[in-house]
């Protein structure tokens, strides 16, 4: 096993600052973000720091969005060894079957019939539960560019917790009918708002009184599926 980067204070700052925005709104922060958080002076200095992380195999980022930022498997591995190191070396036994969950990938929903119904699985798969900041329930298949601007692109995998309540501003699967949709939440007075994350479309609004709509899920993680090859 390779050895962990050396990272500067600075770096480390930033590296956790991208994984604590993933765990709470299942998306890294942006440039301006990161700047206005750390007291930057500008964006540039953020992504000079970004760039650096890079370069150490730590991050990977991913050009056009103003969110590609992804957090490399053997990062987010590292953490996760970190946070269970204080209960004891006997949870870092080299048993890899421990650490690995096995994961439906959701297909078509028919309306009315739970997501996770056996008839909607196309597949399944083995994956590092290290690589997801909370635990999964299923992989969902991305269609199409809305959520581009957070870096998830089409044919992503979007690793999602099952779940019937969200926080505003986190990453959520939601169903209008039988057509189920990766979206931003947002609570108003009248109802619910999906919003996307590319400007070529627009958000989805949900009045108070829908009869079907529902709150699938939280996004905890993203798979590129060229991993996966």
């Amino acid at each position: 096993m390779q050895d962990s980067p050396k990272l500067t204070a600075r770096q480390q700052q930033i590296l956790d600052l991208v994984q604590s925005a993933i765990e709470r709104t299942g998306a890294p922060p942006t440039r301006a973000e990161i700047a206005a958080e750390l007291g930057f002076k500008s964006a540039n200095a953020a992504e000079e720091h970004l760039q650096a992380l890079a370069r150490k195999g730590v991050i990977e980022l991913v050009g056009g969005t103003s969110r590609g930022i992804r957090l490399k498997s053997d990062t987010l591995r590292a953490m996760a060894e970190a946070r269970l190191a204080p209960w004891g070396q006997q949870y870092m036994l080299p048993l890899p079957h421990i650490a690995q969950l096995t994961l439906p990938l959701v297909g078509r929903v028919a309306a009315g019939s739970p997501i996770l119904a056996q008839e909607h699985v196309d597949q399944t798969y083995l994956m590092e539960a290290a690589m997801f900041s909370r635990r999964p329930d299923y992989l969902l298949k991305v269609k199409g560019m809305s959520m581009r601007d957070a870096g998830i692109l089409d044919g992503d995998l979007l690793a999602v917790q099952k779940a019937q309540d969200a926080k505003n501003g986190q990453i959520v699967v939601a169903r209008l009918g039988d057509e189920v949709t990766v979206k931003r939440l947002r609570r108003t007075s009248k109802g619910i708002e999906l919003l996307p994350e590319n400007p070529d479309f627009q958000p989805i609004h949900v009045p108070l009184d829908t009869q079907d709509f529902e709150l699938e899920g939280i996004a905890v993680g993203l798979i590129r599926n060229t991993m996966l090859m």
